[in-house]
């Protein structure tokens, strides 16, 4: 049975658009006619002001569920793509209240944050996945994006999560996977919708989406956001946001389109440079030598039964900052050539630049083993200037054919690009006070940063060609093979302050053609699921991710690019009348070409290797027709083989390492909404196992934590609509105030927490 629905396009309230289009069988059961099938839109549907005019074929339609990718590079649908991909839908994002990048990835397991060293904090989007950096790995409708930038949702329509090397997709460095985010376009309509938020530490945003038609094919649209906030339990962080996003959409709904659009984004907050370790489980402190004086043993004996920092303790100064800028331009068109052919052309320009000053925390010493009042911390002042640029050109061709009576969906294109960052370096002189360990004052004076002539400035250009193909062997066996080859030319110029004074200038080069490949066959069991096995390379070489080559070591310009491949045995099933999917697969990804030493000579190779393995699988879409579900788990066995650190002379023995850092056993994320009429309830449940710092073996911790514990964190949201334009929602996050740190540095002194419960409260309008 058909039936229509009649409606706005834009879910004002959350979920609303599932509780409007489909009938629940047994609640919602005297509200449909007598004939309706469970799969069938019922009369009160029909009258909701929620949903976009659709046709219904007897199947619900699910706000979590996305059946394509928006990538042209991706061809066939998801349940026949052989590869582990996750997309996070603005539906979602908007019932959880997240913002930003970080916020949304947490509705896919097997990602973690992670922090800078010691004194230093990284900055923007900085995170693993599947055990494998992926912070360089962040693409706007499929070009890359660089900078420390902490990206915002406001301007996105979903977000798509690809696992695995996939070098054959995007190019180098791509050893976990990447994430595509898929931004905004006009459409042909006349929308309005906007969110006031505010809630717990200050916090206050604005945001509206404003979609116009200007002539038959022609329309515009803009996205803007405006946000100011503290951080819950740290008073003295501030963050503010400002971001604008114009569009213009020309021969909408014809075979010639042409996009022009930018997006420009201002941040302006002072940075968090975390809290002291001290008083966590398992904190550990470095025992002093035997000939050591009674009052240094006192004071370690001290220190390891310390009571934790109150939260709220700052220990820099009101006078850090933080100032991003971040601005692209794009141009895209679009050409339907008729037989299943596309031409597309996209350009880019972008530009960020970072400019911070952060006070970090080192070194605790117990001046007085007995009165913890005259404890103190060292403190460190860092400058960064960072500037980062992209100028890209992507041209690429989707059809179909048919050769020897195999159908062949292929995606072809040729990519240009050119990438720059230049990083200042900043020196501090004079003494920088150390700061009260249990009562820091944020007032202190501390000396500021300033320039020193030194810095590193590094560039790559790249051409690359690439193809992908999907061969029909009959209706049921499918073969993908793609394969990228690419030239990369790295320049770089370290510039340094010589011992004798003045400036030293030390500058690399490397080039080379890489090449990379992926080949899955795929399955159909049944018309709703398909097996598949597939494998993957991906190639990173030297100067790739930081644009900085060195004379020795795995920088080198003459070090071999390290190769990471990928094996991944999987299945994928739409049930519930295709309302809900359902994932499963095995992988298993090995990177090769890793810096040790040679057992016997001590002499550096790379001969290094590290193994990832383990299960993800996930469910997403509708478990009735107005019951939402997107949920995963991941497991991942993370071992570093055959890695070694040199002996010396002072450490006769060879270090050896056998793990891999800020790799959980096990992660998990589910999220489930039900709609009551105008009532929606959500929540969810996100756990992170335990995360090793210390790799080393028979090396624990000598100071600080040697782990980050797992946690497992709850949120919950209700909804109510108001009228058909107005609904109000609450979102409460961390409901029972679990205490626990999202982040680690890589000394183990050094921690971020995770927010403790907050309560927000959001107004959504559309008109």
């Amino acid at each position: 049975m058909s039936r229509y629905i009649k409606s706005r396009k834009h879910a004002v309230a959350p979920l609303a658009a599932l509780a409007a289009s489909l009938t629940f069988p047994v609640a919602h059961a005297a509200d449909a006619p007598a004939t309706a099938d469970a799969g069938s839109t019922t009369a009160a549907a029909a009258a909701s002001p929620y949903l976009p005019q659709v046709k219904i074929e007897g199947s619900a339609q699910s706000d979590y569920k996305a059946d394509k990718s928006a990538s042209s590079k991706l061809t066939q649908p998801l349940l026949e793509t052989p590869k582990t991909i996750s997309v996070i839908k603005k539906e979602v994002l908007r019932e959880q209240g997240a913002v930003s990048l970080i916020e949304a990835l947490q509705n896919t397991p097997g990602i973690t944050m992670q922090l800078g060293e010691n004194g230093n904090t990284s900055a923007g989007d900085t995170f693993q996945m599947r055990g494998f950096s992926a912070s360089t790995s962040t693409f706007v409708d499929g070009i890359r994006d660089l900078g420390a930038v902490t990206r915002d949702v406001f301007n996105l329509e979903q977000i798509e999560v690809v696992k695995g090397p996939a070098g054959a997709d995007t190019g180098r460095g791509a050893s976990a996977g990447y994430i595509n985010l898929i931004t905004k376009l006009p459409q042909i309509d006349n929308s309005i919708d906007g969110t006031i938020s505010v809630g717990d530490a200050s916090r206050k945003r604005a945001s509206v989406d404003v979609n116009q038609k200007v002539a038959d094919n022609t329309a515009v649209r803009l996205n803007a956001v405006w946000q100011d906030n503290g951080v819950p339990g740290r008073s003295a962080i501030e963050r503010k946001t400002y971001g604008v996003a114009p569009s213009i959409g020309f021969g909408l709904n014809t075979a010639t389109r042409f996009f022009l659009y930018s997006q420009h984004v201002r941040q302006d907050g002072r940075p968090d440079g975390g809290l002291p370790a001290i008083g966590w489980p398992a904190y550990s402190v470095a025992a002093p030598a035997a000939t050591a004086s009674q009052l240094d043993k006192d004071r370690a004996a001290a220190l390891a039964v310390a009571p934790k920092v109150d939260r709220d303790n700052f220990y820099g100064s009101y006078g850090d900052k933080e100032k991003v800028k971040a601005d692209m331009v794009t141009a895209k068109l679009e050409m339907d050539l008729g037989g299943d052919t596309t031409v597309r052309n996209i350009s880019r320009y972008g530009r960020t630049h970072m400019d911070r000053i952060l006070t970090g925390i080192i070194g605790i010493t117990a001046v007085d083993p007995t009165n913890r009042d005259t404890w103190t911390i060292a403190r460190s002042r860092q400058g960064v200037d960072q500037t980062n640029e992209i100028l890209a050109n992507q041209t690429s061709l989707n059809t179909s054919f048919r050769t020897a009576g195999l159908k062949h969906d292929l995606s072809t294109g040729v990519e240009l690009m050119y990438e720059r960052q230049e990083t200042l370096n900043f020196t501090t002189t004079g003494t920088i006070p150390a700061a009260n360990l249990y009562n820091p004052n944020p007032n202190d004076a501390l000396p500021m940063p300033v320039r020193n002539g030194s810095g590193n400035e590094g560039s790559t250009t790249t051409t690359a060609i690439y193809a992908l193909d999907t061969l029909s062997v009959t209706d049921a066996l499918k073969l993908t093979l793609g394969l990228r080859t690419e030239h990369y030319n790295v320049r770089t110029t370290t510039t340094a302050v010589a011992t004798t004074g003045g400036l030293t200038a030390t500058k690399f080069s490397a080039g080379k053609w890489i090449t990379s490949w992926n080949a899955a066959a795929l399955y159909k069991l049944a018309e709703n699921g398909t097996a598949y096995v597939a494998a993957a390379n991906s190639l990173t070489p030297p100067g790739s991710g930081n644009f900085v080559l060195s004379a020795t070591g795995q920088q080198a310009g003459t070090a071999d690019a390290q190769e990471t491949k990928n094996y991944e045995l999987g299945t994928k099933w739409d049930l519930l009348n295709k309302r809900l999917n359902l994932t499963a697969a095995l992988y298993r990804s090995e990177n090769d070409g890793v810096v040790s030493v040679d057992p016997i000579t001590n002499l550096s190779t790379q001969g290094g290797k590290v193994r990832v393995q383990g299960i993800e699988l996930a469910a997403v879409g509708q478990l009735t027709n107005f019951w939402q579900v997107t949920a995963g788990v991941q497991t991942m066995d993370a071992k570093a083989l055959n890695q070694r650190a040199a002996s010396t002379a002072t450490n006769p023995n060879q270090v050896v390492t056998d793990g891999i850092r800020w790799t959980p056993k096990w992660s998990a994320t589910v999220w489930t909404s039900y709609q009551w009429n105008d009532i929606t309830v959500a929540g969810g449940v996100r756990h992170v196992a335990e995360q090793k710092r210390v790799v080393t073996v028979g090396q624990p911790a000598a100071t600080g934590l040697g782990t980050l514990p797992d946690y497992t964190v709850v949120d919950l949201m209700g909804a109510y609509r108001v009228n058909k334009n107005v609904s109000l929602q609450l979102n409460v996050t961390n409901l029972f105030d679990k205490d626990y740190m999202s982040s680690l540095n890589n000394g183990g002194g050094r921690l971020v927490l995770g927010a403790p419960r907050a309560v927000t409260l959001m107004a959504n309008i559309g008109f």
